[in-house]
């Protein structure tokens, strides 16, 4: 097992990296004396895969287990699916020590940290996230969120997990377009932060895909520190910093808040896109040589990402990306690399120049 702290004082944790860790989740979380009852939040699928053992897990070392059912997709993102488990969480609360479990992908983390942070203004929560994209991105920095109709993870605040426990081990339950939208991830921290990284995707990505564990513990080692290290700097994303980590995330939220969470984009390949439409920006501005975002681009496609939009009108996804959480007093802003290893954050870039970018990318 591979441990990465994330250094913020008092609320500073732990994230452990290793296989065979949901098992072994009891004795863990027992260490850190958050509560004796347990509520799981998960959806059906990972249930089926994971009931069993991590209700004995949790019973072994002394724990209650509750499982609380969400939808399987970006729809359960929802005030209404919060309220409900609120409202069941009140009344199941009576003489308990609750303490919140976020067990399975990036939707379900989101909203059970929601959930956790509004809960008794604050009820402590673990992650045990179950995806690639879930444990190399969503589940660590405390960004916890529903949506709203008119874009992502509108509503929403900023809560620490008590302890991420990242079982590379459920990779193997993956389907291959999920190990895909990890990559996408993946290759964003290559791209804003670690060329090395960049380069070792570019030479390994079939093995990844084939589920080599090896391989697969290393990009979660590796993006895991790289995240880890800018939360540090930059908990609440006040000092530009954080604000790094949105590299394709301007347009990809709008290209999945554009679909209406339809499931044509999951969110990695929705970010993939918006990958490729900041790398079009970068280089209308002349920010980035054109054999870097080339190599962006093709490295993209060469993971099996899709390198077009298809079904989805410019127009619609432009008037998305307009409710940026990230845009300030009418301006606009972009995350683009000026070369395989760092970014620029952008303010102000014209209309003319976005509106360019996102139709090249268009599949007409």
């Amino acid at each position: 097992m591979k441990k990465i702290k994330v250094r913020l004082g008092e609320r500073s944790y732990d994230v452990l990296i290793g296989r065979g860790l949901i098992g072994d989740c009891g004795r863990i979380i027992k260490r850190l004396r958050i509560g004796t009852d347990a509520v799981v939040i998960t959806n059906p699928r990972v249930a089926a895969l994971y009931k069993k053992s991590i209700e004995k897990a949790l019973k072994r070392d002394g724990f209650t287990v509750r499982f609380e059912l969400v939808p399987d997709s970006e729809k359960a993102k929802s005030l209404s699916t919060a309220r409900s488990i609120l409202n069941r969480l009140s009344r199941y609360d009576v003489n308990k020590r609750i303490f919140i479990i976020a067990l399975g992908g990036g939707v379900v983390g989101d909203l059970a940290g929601f959930v956790a942070s509004v809960y008794r203004r604050g009820t402590p929560y673990v992650q045990i996230p179950t995806t690639l994209l879930a444990q190399v991105d969503s589940s660590i920095g405390g960004k916890v969120a529903v949506d709203l109709s008119v874009a992502k993870n509108m509503v929403g605040s900023f809560y620490q997990p008590r302890v991420v426990i990242s079982d590379v081990s459920a990779i193997k339950t993956l389907s291959l377009r999920q190990i895909r939208n990890g990559l996408a991830e993946i290759i964003k921290y290559g791209v804003i932060k670690d060329s090395a990284l960049f380069k070792y995707v570019e030479s390994n990505y079939a093995k990844i895909l084939k589920l080599d564990m090896g391989s697969i513990e290393y990009v979660v080692f590796k993006s895991v520190g790289i995240k880890a290290g800018i939360i540090a700097r930059d908990e609440l994303d006040r000092r530009r910093v954080r604000a790094i980590l949105n590299y394709g995330h301007t347009m990809g939220h709008a290209i999945e808040a554009a679909s209406g969470y339809s499931g044509r984009y999951d969110h990695g390949e929705a970010v993939a896109l918006g990958m490729r439409v900041a790398g079009r920006v970068a280089r209308g501005l002349g920010l980035i040589k054109r054999s870097d975002a080339v190599k962006i681009e093709t490295l993209i496609g060469k993971v099996g990402l899709p390198v077009a939009i298809k079904g989805i009108a410019a127009p619609k996804i432009y008037a998305a990306h307009l409710h940026d959480k990230k845009f300030t007093r009418g301006r606009n802003r972009f995350i683009l690399a000026v070369n395989i290893g760092n970014v620029r954050i952008i303010d102000g870039v014209a209309d003319s120049a976005v509106r360019n970018a996102l139709r090249s990318c268009i599949d007409n």
